[in-house]
């Protein structure tokens, strides 16, 4: 079933901080694409990772384009799992979903490309003057919507922790979570004894919408987290193994993770939490 040619197309986006970027963010994308391909329904063929920007105002959290750079280093030798930048390039937060509704209006543009070069002819039947070079392609008049075929699926790769962050107030907007699961979906990382099934549960969206969510249990623990690798570069204690070699090389040549860092945006409200509190008060 693996090699059937009818499984759906799957792209994975994985939005966060990256600060920095950890050997455990790289495996999320292995285990979740281990898991679709099993299913036989599904083939991953594009992980993307998207650094927040600036402006989400997180405590601790450096430059993007340390991240950018650092999260590049990470992927260069990966085969399917990219960085893309435009999030961390915008001058105000962006929502997830509307990282989600670019990425999906990107995937859309170019399955459309595709599906023209490959069926539009040169000439209409019957005639046989070609198609002048570098001239537009001819439209077929009378055909499906060619944009509507073949697109990717594009599902949020995330670990449990967003699942939690739903039910935080001020955090999402509820037609945010709705539009995510409901027309994207997700594919969270969980861990043994954790509550991914009671956070669906307690929610009445996730709930109505749980069958695109595919939770992936991770039987390899793994503990590594940005903020403990932030804490060893503090203490000046070792981390490799824990990021990629060339990301713990960037992070000495920059040195980007000290006490002064981590003590940026201290004293800032968080994007999101400022962002709708001021609606919600407007409102």
């Amino acid at each position: 079933m693996e090699n059937s040619d009818d499984r759906a197309e799957v792209v994975l986006l994985a939005c966060g901080s990256f600060n920095p970027i950890t050997n455990m963010h790289l495996r999320l994308f292995e285990l979740a694409r281990d898991y679709l391909h099993e299913t036989g329904k599904y083939k991953v063929v594009k992980g993307i990772i998207s650094p927040v920007g600036d402006a989400y105002k997180k405590k601790g959290l450096i430059n993007a384009s340390h991240r950018v750079a650092m999260a590049k280093l990470a992927t260069e030798n990966s085969s399917w799992v990219e960085v893309d930048n435009w999030e961390s390039c915008q001058k105000e937060w962006q929502e997830t979903i509307k990282v989600l509704r670019y990425h999906q209006q990107k995937l859309k543009h170019s399955s459309a490309a595709n599906n023209l070069e490959e069926e539009a002819p040169l000439c209409k039947p019957g005639r046989k003057r070609k198609r002048e070079a570098g001239g537009p392609l001819p439209v077929r008049r009378n055909q499906p919507n060619l944009e509507i075929k073949g697109i990717p699926q594009l599902k949020l790769l995330c670990g449990t922790d967003v699942l939690e962050s739903f039910q935080i107030p001020n955090l999402w907007k509820p037609e945010d979570i709705t539009e995510i699961v409901a027309n994207h979906g997700m594919v969270c990382i969980t861990r043994v004894g954790n509550n991914a099934q009671k956070f669906i549960y307690e929610s009445d969206v996730l709930w109505r919408h749980k069958e695109n969510i595919h939770l992936v249990e991770e039987w390899i623990t793994n503990d590594i987290s940005a903020t403990k690798i932030r804490r060893a570069l503090r203490r000046g204690q070792s981390v490799r193994y824990l990021v990629p070699d060339l990301v713990q090389a960037y992070i000495e040549q920059h040195d980007l993770y000290t006490a002064e860092s981590e003590d940026r945006n201290s004293e800032v409200i968080l994007a999101p939490l400022k962002r709708y509190a001021r609606e919600r008060t407007k409102n």
